[in-house]
């Protein structure tokens, strides 16, 4: 099974929080735990943001082992699809969802993986498996 960590995850990844590395160590062999173009961009913006000093420094190479390790999935063409259906109805619900989060949402469905996110917006997309893997 493939995991697509939302950016949330990856912070928690990032800060070695003890839930989310035992979730991992439980891992079948057959799974693969994933990030996209997308998460990486905003943790690279998050980053890149603070003043430049100690603290971004930190960010930064607890950040970086990380991208080497994961794969970076990029958004697949067909997530396109995904996107435009997920925003629709959300519209039609009422419902809003940062842009980059409709793009996460998407990419985990065009490439079939189950999200892994604190973020309970992401639970009202429909067909979109979800996990918490702080709880």
């Amino acid at each position: 099974m493939m995991f697509l960590l939302d950016t949330n995850a990856f912070s928690d990844l990032m800060r070695k929080r003890a839930k989310i590395e035992a979730r991992l160590s439980a891992l079948e062999p057959a799974d693969s735990v994933v990030a996209c173009t997308i998460v990486q961009g905003e943790i690279l913006y998050g980053i890149h943001k603070l003043p430049v000093g100690h603290r971004r420094d930190e960010l930064l190479a607890q950040a970086t082992p990380l991208f080497e390790a994961l794969l970076c999935e990029a958004v697949p063409e067909s997530a396109a699809k995904h996107y435009a259906e997920i925003k629709i109805t959300r519209e039609r619900l009422g419902l809003v969802l940062d842009e980059n989060d409709l793009w996460i949402a998407a990419t985990a469905l065009a490439l079939g993986a189950v999200l892994v996110t604190r973020d309970r917006d992401f639970q009202r997309i429909d067909g979109l498996p979800v996990e918490n893997w702080d709880e």
